[in-house]
């Protein structure tokens, strides 16, 4: 059964008649194969999955792309329609507020902070941009009332910073965390990507690549041994202005990496044109 509400009012009504457990997955909307993936397995997990569909102002900054946010509700319906179509016996239901003042009525003055974790790599890009991040996702978390939420790995901050908040507040949800889908040339997935030229496109291509790079030293030798080779990509790379960041973080906690460090995640912003395109590599590593 496929059901789409645009009121919370609605959403409360529907909610009231519902007594299955629910699987979450919060999105802007404009799908791509990578969303689908995660409500997917929301579907495989779950009796009932719950898809929000909200461009959250709290997120944008005031330079970034709000208004041109590409929202296509009819398609996202359809294209859930059809994964749903792949499933017997399951609820799909979407969530799109039809206003802004169904997630912020009149007076919403509440900001979920993160501090630490949130201020650094795309933290520090865009101040204020995992205070919105949490925000919605709380209010999210509250009004979907879903006991398993679903996330990509290619908003690898995010999802850490969003780990972060339930672990402190408490949040009876449960986080999964799904590989990052990428198209045939391993650009990942992402709805801004549409914004790309044939020729930005080519270039975009620089992100993967360079963190592809840095995955083989890490795979074929130590953290000391390869450090050498790996400054000098990022040295080389940090000289290009279209780079916002490229760092490596110890994927638990994104602090730096130390001897005690197992795994670490390889991330990196890159810049092309206006378009802003993020991705990520998680690596097991020898430390020495």
């Amino acid at each position: 059964m496929f059901k789409l509400i645009r009121k919370i009012e609605d959403l409360n009504s529907w909610h009231a008649s519902n007594s299955k457990a629910i699987g979450l997955v919060p999105t802007m909307g404009n799908l791509h194969v990578g969303h689908l993936s995660l409500v997917n397995k929301s579907l495989n997990e779950n009796s009932v999955t719950l898809v929000t569909i909200f461009v959250n102002p709290k997120q944008f900054g005031p330079n970034e792309d709000f208004a041109e946010y590409p929202r296509t509700l009819e398609r996202d319906c359809e294209l859930l329609k059809e994964e749903l179509d792949k499933f017997s016996g399951k609820e799909l239901v979407v969530f799109a507020p039809a206003s802004t003042d169904e997630i912020y009525p009149d007076g919403f003055s509440t900001i979920i902070s993160v501090n630490g974790i949130s201020e650094i790599l795309c933290g520090a890009d865009r101040p204020g941009h995992f205070d919105g991040v949490t925000t919605v996702v709380h209010r999210l978390f509250n009004i979907s009332k879903a006991s398993t939420a679903y996330f990509g790995q290619k908003d690898y901050q995010q999802v850490k910073v969003i780990q972060r908040m339930v672990l402190d507040m408490g949040l009876q949800i449960d986080i999964k965390t799904l590989p990052i889908s990428r198209d045939e040339d391993g650009l990942a997935r992402s709805s801004r990507n549409q914004y790309l030229t044939t020729e930005a496109r080519q270039m975009a291509l620089t992100l993967p690549k360079t963190l592809s790079q840095i995955e083989k030293l890490l795979t074929s030798d130590s953290w000391l041994n390869s450090g050498v080779e790996i400054n000098k990509i990022l040295e080389t790379s940090l000289s290009d202005k279209r780079w916002n960041y490229l760092e490596i973080k110890d994927a638990n906690n994104l602090n730096e990496v130390t001897p005690n460090t197992n795994k670490v995640v390889i991330l990196g912003a890159f810049k092309v044109d206006k378009t802003r395109l993020i991705d990520n590599r998680l690596v097991k590593i020898n430390y020495a």
